[in-house]
């Protein structure tokens, strides 16, 4: 991860307002900024015809995260929709900051949830929010390049592990736009935190992204991309450049452990960011590890002789 930008004034943001991005495509900001989600997570509504889908409905009776102010966001997703038929509650992954406003949703919708694969186990990574959602439950799951349709648009799942092994990208087949999730996003770049999420697998996501011909990324937090195969490119280059780095500095100084790598990779970094960049280096160090180039001993990780 690189170092995020500082939050926009609260004044600017759009909570709880349906911004319309494309003729297809609708935006509803969740009230639960943090230095990890941004200004918040971002629902997306696709369709402008009789029926819609909802794409990551957000966070839902998290005190950590939106306290009470979860039941206004359901309401601004509903408010939105108006008079259409939701038919599909779509998750990209089932991280907390995404998918448990699923449910809440599906009881006032009859909507069936739709997308991303259940994942169950702990997570030891950085912050409370990225905890998974162990009560997701979804009727159907699918594939990649499998489809979902509506009334004048259709919505193809694209499978990008690595943040999650569960994470699916969406692409508006009408328009060309890709809904995100979290595997690319418009202010940072995303925390790969091991068990499960995976580097290797990241990485392989990103160059399927890149060789994609997609006009614009719409992601769940951040602004929309309207260059994605540079920024795309440019973050490659940014992985590979942290796998250098991390190459180097055992090379130069020995061993290292996790929080002197931080340290020396990631200087002005906020403070409470840390952990998080602290789990990406592992990501990285695992990696390098099952190429054969590392060791670790005692938490220690040295080049591997």
């Amino acid at each position: 991860m690189a170092q995020m930008p500082p939050i926009p004034d609260r004044s600017d943001w759009p909570v709880g307002r349906a911004e319309q991005l494309e003729p297809l495509v609708r935006r509803v900001l969740a009230p639960n900024p943090s230095p990890y989600t941004f200004t918040g997570t971002q629902t997306y509504l696709v369709g402008a015809g009789k029926d819609v889908a909802v794409i990551d409905p957000g966070p839902y009776g998290m005190d950590d995260v939106v306290g009470s102010e979860s039941q206004g966001h359901l309401d601004a997703i509903l408010a939105a929709v108006g008079g259409a038929k939701v038919v599909a509650i779509v998750c990209t992954h089932t991280h907390r900051d995404h998918s448990p406003a699923s449910r809440p949703l599906a009881e006032a919708t009859g909507a069936p949830i739709i997308g991303c694969a259940p994942l169950t186990m702990e997570d030891d990574g950085p912050r409370a929010d990225a905890a998974f959602d162990a009560d997701y439950m979804p009727d159907r799951v699918l594939a990649d390049g499998e489809r979902i349709s509506g009334d004048g648009w259709t919505l193809e799942a694209v499978a990008t592990p690595g943040h999650t092994s569960n994470h699916l990208c969406y692409s508006v087949v009408e328009s060309g736009a890709l809904f995100t999730g979290d595997h690319v996003m418009g202010w940072s770049t995303s925390v790969v935190s091991p068990p499960d999420g995976d580097m290797a697998a990241y990485m392989a996501s990103l160059q399927k992204l890149h060789d994609r011909s997609d006009r614009v990324l719409y992601p769940a937090h951040g602004p929309q991309i309207d260059n994605p195969r540079q920024l795309v490119r440019g973050m490659l280059g940014h992985r590979r450049q942290r796998e250098r780095q991390i190459l180097r500095l055992l090379e130069d100084g020995g061993p290292h452990a996790i929080p002197e790598f931080v340290g020396a990779m990631y200087k002005g970094l906020d403070p409470r960011l840390h952990g998080a960049a602290g789990r990406s280096v592992l990501a990285h160090l695992l990696d390098l590890e099952r190429q054969g180039r590392v060791r670790v001993e005692d938490e220690t990780w040295m080049i591997q002789a």
